[in-house]
């Protein structure tokens, strides 16, 4: 039993997204957990589920989908290991329908949101809350609504992807930064909100100027 939860604490230590927390604060988290596995291509959790409750992915690649206007599920996020970004607030007259998938068989940790506040900061979560919403407003729906955000064009849109997945997937080698997930052209194109071969066009373009490098099916 110590050799498990000791476990379970070195694992969520290793977490970057909580990493700040104090040892304390991971030991009591630990104790919180409630733990489950999801298979590959589960669903973790979507609208439907409680917006009260926070979820840690303890092991695996999650993403995060929604649906377009057309009404086709679509990639939004590619999720590593650590605490998953929370749905964003409903907006009137517009559905998403919001859902957080497993890409691989995925070990997930489940928290209120009550809890998890209160462990990580000391406050009470409606203080946190209504802090929260004086200070940073509704910008979501800002971002909601602007479908090209910031004015990116499709080149600088993927290159800004490749760098974010860089960021949650990339660990240093010799050549640079190698990803260590499949950077499947379908999933980049649903991720800058591009056609398939138009992506395959700019990725071409991105190795001629050797801005990336292909290693087997791996993207550096």
């Amino acid at each position: 039993m110590r050799a498990t939860r000791a476990s379970g604490i070195r694992r969520l230590r290793a977490l970057k997204n909580i990493s700040w927390l104090t040892s304390r604060q991971i030991t009591k988290l630990s104790d919180a957990l409630t733990t489950t596995k999801v298979e590959k291509r589960g669903i973790i959790f979507g609208e439907e589920h409680s917006p009260e409750s926070a979820y840690v992915l303890l092991t695996g690649v999650a993403r995060i989908t929604c649906r377009n206007r057309k009404g086709d599920r679509t990639l939004v996020i590619m999720v590593a290991p650590g605490m998953i970004p929370g749905i964003p607030p409903a907006v009137t007259g517009i559905k998403y329908d919001f859902r957080c998938e497993a890409v691989t068989d995925c070990q997930i940790g489940t928290v209120t949101l009550a809890t998890f506040i209160e462990i990580a900061l000391g406050v009470a979560s409606a203080d946190f809350k209504r802090m929260a919403g004086s200070y940073s407003g509704r910008w979501d729906l800002v971002q909601l609504r602007c479908a090209n955000f910031m004015s990116c064009t499709l080149e600088e849109r993927l290159a800004l992807i490749l760098l974010e997945l860089c960021e949650n997937f990339g660990i240093h080698d010799q050549q640079g930064v190698r990803l260590t997930v499949p950077a499947r052209h379908k999933d980049l194109a649903e991720l800058v909100g591009a056609s398939r071969p138009r992506v395959t066009e700019y990725l071409i373009q991105f190795e001629r100027e050797n801005l990336i490098v292909r290693d087997g099916r791996q993207l550096v």
